[in-house]
């Protein structure tokens, strides 16, 4: 073996894939698992990694995160999301459109692609704008984003919300063989919107949210693709409504999927008035109530959403520390995905460990078309991404354990239980706790 070569030792190794489940140890080599067995100590190795008592498993991807270069460097660059993503044990991210310029054509893939090869410490793909400028009026060039690295397309931000044009971005996109990913907004209802539309909201006399302005597109889309069959994903579902949709359009055999974010799982719209109007608490789509929380850990549970994703979403401190009304909607989450997601679906008792670790690692991968680079699995002969969790390590989440560029996220302070020791990407250990 290589003087780079590792051996991760006595862990639980999960391949959701193959459905390994095992203790055993995981010999890298050259960027590349070179075996997976038990017994493998007499390998000689530069490094070895005690994982005993910890999870084993393939490299975690997030479908569905916010980089903010170029443009918005104040918030985060390649370069510090990608430092947040492997702390969190991400070893893939796929980043959104919404920057200045926006990820509209090949040449801004070819930026992105460029800028995460030298500046980042994970793997980087773009998912690319359906609309030029992201202004919903014209197509973009979705076949050259496609062929120059794209892995999906959104508007992701805004909605795609011409009727006609996202027909028309539909066969386009199918045509690529990627995803369309929607970000489920029907505008004209949440002007001046700033939080779930309730009782705590008229209370507050704030502008209020429904939840018909999530479920009304995604309803459309739906019927839009019946007759076209592109692979459809809606981004950060949050309305009970919304899973039951989507729980029917799968069940009558349409590719659509679905993702869940940490805080729509844990937390409801009195956070805001209990907190006294704290803006890290505003997010899109807002936070809904308890009643939605138990539609989507039910619909997680059912297999009606199959991935999670952060919708990590940097900004800067100033854009915070204004009023509610004021104030930029989105949270950090990619150092504390993990945590967050065993407290509300593993500790709760919705899914298990092998579940959970299939929603972050094989089912983002097929729903970004990556399964052929080996990503998502962990197997003899596949790309070295390794994810080392330890489930039982309790920990604070503080300032300074966030790696990324911003802090804006309510969960500073809250006491949380499981956490990744060990970051592999491409053989490499890029970050470690032990």
């Amino acid at each position: 073996m290589s003087a780079s070569a590792l051996l991760i030792r006595g862990g639980r190794v999960i391949d959701p894939a193959s459905g390994l489940d095992r203790l055993a140890d995981v010999a890298i080599d050259d960027g590349v698992v070179r075996e997976i067995g038990p017994g493998l100590t007499a390998l000689p190795a530069s490094r070895v990694i005690d994982a005993q008592g910890c999870l084993v498993t393939p490299g975690l991807i997030d479908p569905h995160v916010h980089l903010r270069e170029p443009g918005n460097e104040r918030a985060e660059t390649i370069a510090t999301g990608t430092a947040a993503a492997v702390a969190g044990g991400f070893t893939t991210v796929c980043c959104m459109p919404n920057t200045q310029p926006a990820l509209d054509n090949d040449t801004m893939v070819h930026f992105v692609l460029s800028r995460a090869e030298k500046t980042g410490l994970c793997r980087v793909f773009p998912v690319c704008a359906v609309s030029k400028a992201r202004h919903g009026v014209e197509l973009a060039e979705m076949q050259l984003m496609a062929r120059a690295g794209a892995v999906g397309f959104s508007d992701d931000g805004d909605c795609v919300a011409s009727a006609g044009l996202m027909r028309r971005a539909l066969a386009a996109i199918k045509a690529t063989g990627k995803a369309m990913m929607q970000h489920c907004q029907e505008a004209s209802m949440t002007g001046g919107a700033v939080m779930h539309a309730g009782v705590v909201s008229t209370r507050l006399d704030l502008g209020g949210w429904p939840r018909e302005a999530e479920e009304l597109i995604i309803e459309r889309d739906v019927r839009l693709n019946r007759g076209i069959g592109c692979a459809y994903h809606v981004q950060h579902m949050s309305s009970a409504g919304s899973v039951e949709i989507v729980r029917r359009a799968r069940a009558e055999g349409q590719p659509v999927t679905a993702e869940v974010t940490p805080h729509h799982l844990l937390l409801t719209d009195q956070e805001i008035e209990r907190s006294g109007f704290d803006t890290h608490f505003k997010m899109n789509p807002p936070l809904r109530e308890a009643g939605d929380i138990a539609a989507l850990k039910k619909g997680v549970a059912d297999g009606t959403i199959t991935v999670l994703g952060t919708d990590h979403a940097p900004h800067a401190p100033e854009t915070k520390q204004v009023p509610f009304d004021t104030a930029s909607f989105g949270i950090v989450g990619l150092e504390t995905a993990v945590a967050l997601y065993a407290l509300a679906l593993v500790e709760d008792g919705v899914i298990d460990w092998p579940r959970l670790i299939a929603m972050m690692t094989i089912e983002p991968s097929r729903l970004c078309r990556l399964e052929a680079m080996g990503l998502g699995m962990l197997r003899a002969g596949g790309p070295a991404d390794v994810t080392i969790i330890d489930p039982s390590e309790r920990w604070t989440i503080r300032p300074a354990n966030l790696a990324g560029q911003s802090r804006n996220t309510p969960f500073i302070g809250r006491e949380v239980k499981g956490r990744v020791v060990g970051t592999i990407v491409a053989g490499k250990l890029v970050m470690s706790r032990r």
